[in-house]
């Protein structure tokens, strides 16, 4: 020990200060492994979160070559663009330092802001990776290194004359939902996207990487998917797709998600679960159906073609009027096996000859989960009857509620003494459209409401197509309540019905007052 002091005493301070040099660069270059981890080392203020690594590695696929094209989609305000429109341009500038960047958005505030963050981390972390600002650089819009790379940060539909790209990031390309069902708003930014940007792209090497919550199945990513396709389905486009809530029928989920579960957000702490389940259920209570599916799900939909209208959804909701359940009920529809969603819904015939739904617990379950999950509801509701569709798996229905059932009176979840509801077929017409057509037919005529605000149920109906392939479970279910509740329902089609903005008056009976406990009931099935 003596002899290593002795030593370093009379080392030479240069030698001493090529070491330490070393030592900051070996450390600096270590940063470069992805973006995310140059922001964390470089930025104290950055948060690590799980979906943000996620993020990073795809970005380290477009560097290392394995795809070129990248599409991603968030909620908003989860840390997306600061880490793709700031922080990897300042990556990809550490590992080229002789190429061009356009970074672009919907307007030119937001992408200027975009390209003054990427100067000030040249300015501020530059030095660590040779990079340095040319003499006389001096525009916000438009600004170049020594070495020859830089930057130009326009809004989407402006020129990029004269300005080489390598990398070109789209950073939300739509202003709002206006600019995105504005059929020419989007045809100027496909034009811009073929005509102008796609245009000064180099063959030495190019990439464009794209980021935006989703506002219209035919919004900038929308068309980009449709005209080159997914890169798992031979396509060109690599897409992380992390929406608000794990959903299985976006396909295996990035981070490893259960169905339902969270996305962290980079101000809650990834283990507080709690916090996170509440943000985002307070999201979804506070958005209409629409933006929620579109913007936190990455799911949008069409409107038109659909059997019954956003207004409409909305005006049946009714959490006021006094009504006495005439007969309680809940319907499962199996469609399951652990990927489709499987409905199963709660409600009640009431005394205005109304068919109230009160409660949704369809979700992506197995018969066993399904056939717990409805006789549980069966059980808090106190219905007297389980309707299940006679037209798929009527006998494995029954078999498999009667042994949720008897499961659950074993656990002591419901008394021994409680009876089983009856669980009755019913017989709806085949095909879908067949089938759901009567029933938005008895919400024009105000003979459904709901008890409430049922996002998911609610976007069922005002998206589903009758050319589209997959089930609908919440839609199935809302129907089988509603004809075994009401059987006329179920005497005939009307084809292409009339979607007014409104319920038709005059076409249910009238309220009339209930008991105290039915209102007791109503309340409490109304939160």
């Amino acid at each position: 020990m003596t002899t290593a002091v002795g030593e370093l005493e009379h080392r030479d301070d240069s030698e001493v200060y090529r070491e330490l040099r070393a030592a900051e660069r070996s450390m600096s270059q270590e940063l470069l492994r992805d973006p995310v981890t140059l922001a964390r080392g470089l930025d104290p203020t950055f948060k690590m979160r799980p979906h943000l690594k996620v993020i990073s590695q795809a970005l380290l696929g477009v560097v290392e070559g394995y795809y070129d094209r990248l599409l991603i989609f968030t909620p908003p305000q989860v840390g997306k663009s600061t880490t793709v429109a700031e922080w990897f341009p300042f990556w990809w500038l550490c590992l080229f330092p002789m190429d061009k960047v356009a970074v672009t958005s919907y307007g030119d505030d937001l992408a200027l802001r975009r390209g003054s963050t990427i100067r000030g981390y040249v300015e501020d972390y530059g030095d660590e990776y040779d990079l340095h600002m040319q003499p006389g650089s001096g525009a916000k819009q438009d600004w170049l290194l020594r070495s020859g790379g830089g930057v130009r940060s326009v809004s989407v539909g402006k020129g990029l004359t004269g300005f080489d790209v390598n990398l070109l990031i789209v950073d939300d390309p739509h202003k709002d939902r206006a600019d995105a069902e504005s059929e020419s708003s989007r045809r100027h930014l496909h034009d811009w996207y073929s005509s102008t940007a796609l245009k000064r792209l180099q063959p030495d090497r190019n990439a464009v990487v794209g980021i935006q919550t989703r506002w219209h199945p035919d919004d900038f990513a929308g068309r980009r998917l449709e005209e080159e396709g997914r890169l798992e389905d031979g396509g060109r486009w690599k897409v992380v797709h992390l929406p608000a809530h794990a959903d299985p029928k976006f396909g295996p989920d990035p981070l490893g998600r259960a169905p339902g579960e969270p996305l962290p957000h980079p101000k809650i702490p990834t283990r507080n679960k709690a916090k996170l389940r509440a943000w985002w259920a307070d999201m979804k209570a506070t958005s209409i159906v629409r933006d929620w599916h579109s913007l936190c799900q990455g799911d949008p939909q069409p409107a038109a073609g659909a059997l019954v209208s956003e207004e409409l959804m909305r005006l049946i909701r009714d959490t006021k009027t006094v009504v006495d359940p005439q007969k309680i009920a809940v319907s499962v529809d199996p469609s399951g096996g652990g990927r489709d969603v499987a409905g199963v819904v709660g409600g009640f015939l009431g005394d205005d000859s109304r068919v109230w739904i009160t409660h949704d617990k369809s979700a992506p379950m197995s018969s066993a989960e399904w056939s717990t999950a409805a006789a549980l509801l069966a059980y808090e509701t106190n219905a007297s009857v389980i309707y299940v569709e006679w037209n798929f798996g009527r006998d494995m229905c029954v078999l498999a509620i009667q042994t949720s059932w008897e499961m659950l009176q074993r656990e002591g979840v419901i008394p021994k003494n409680v009876l089983m509801p009856a669980i009755q077929p019913v017989r709806a017409k085949q095909g879908k459209l067949l089938r759901a057509e009567p029933i938005a037919q008895q919400m024009v005529q105000d003979k459904v409401r709901f008890r409430g605000v049922f996002v998911d149920m609610e976007r069922e109906w005002t998206t589903w197509q009758s050319t589209d392939p997959d089930s609908p479970g919440r839609i199935d279910a809302s129907c089988v309540l509603v004809y075994g509740l009401i059987p006329e329902a179920n005497q005939g089609a009307i084809v292409h019905p009339p979607l007014p903005q409104a319920p038709q008056p005059g076409q249910a009976g009238r309220s009339s007052p209930a008991s105290s406990a039915a209102a007791a009931y109503g309340r409490r099935i109304g939160n």
